[in-house]
């Protein structure tokens, strides 16, 4: 009886959905999956742009509804080594992004909750220093970093990965928790900009970039 009782109570805590997971639905008036994003196109690329044109430190500001309106125009669901990903969503809280979203696993669906919290070091390295993933309501942190970083290692020794290109970086900080350099090309502009200081409030994100040379 004791195993029976903890087998339910493992089953409800990985089914558990959390209230604040409500994936964007895009509005039918507003266009279709697979579309670029209006959000993207006439807001947040033209602040990018003007703002590397000006060659000053600025600004830039992302609104949660927007990059989740952008997010969903991708096209879902992906699948990865028979898992099946959909209806992700990110969530900016103070000093904190949650990125959720849900993973089909053999016909189950079950809600993956990751935390983490940008922080840019003495040296001006970025780390997204990952604080908490849940399966549900179950924590399961130290065990998918231990994982997280094993994947990495294991897609290094098999696979040619550019280490220079920003997404690589950007996995690499979150499965590896290796810090990197937070510069990025804009090519409209054909300038680089530097990623100085992130602030993070309720439902928006704040990055202070700076002309990078």
């Amino acid at each position: 009886m004791i195993d029976l009782a903890i087998a339910i109570v493992l089953l409800v805590l990985l089914l558990y959905r959390p209230g604040r997971y409500k994936p964007y639905k895009v509005a039918p008036i507003s266009g279709t999956k697979g579309e670029v994003s209006p959000y993207l196109t006439h807001d947040l690329l033209p602040q990018l742009y003007n703002g590397a044109q000006r060659r000053e430190p600025f600004d830039l500001v992302v609104i949660q509804e927007g990059i989740n309106e952008t997010i969903a125009r991708y096209k879902w669901p992906q699948e990865s080594e028979g898992i099946i990903f959909s209806a992700p969503i990110v969530l900016f809280v103070p000093e904190s992004i949650i990125l959720m979203g849900t993973a089909n696993i053999k016909g189950v669906d079950l809600v993956i909750t990751i935390v983490a919290e940008p922080v840019i070091d003495e040296d001006g390295l970025l780390l997204l220093d990952v604080t908490k993933v849940k399966i549900g309501a179950m924590n399961i942190t130290p065990l998918a970093k231990l994982l997280g970083k094993r994947m990495y290692a294991e897609r290094l020794a098999t696979m040619p990965v550019d280490t220079k290109d920003l997404r690589t970086k950007i996995a690499a900080s979150l499965l590896n928790d290796e810090p990197f350099e937070p510069v990025f090309y804009v090519p409209d502009a054909d300038k680089k900009v530097r990623v100085e200081e992130i602030f993070i409030t309720q439902g928006q994100l704040i990055a202070r970039l700076v002309p990078a040379y």
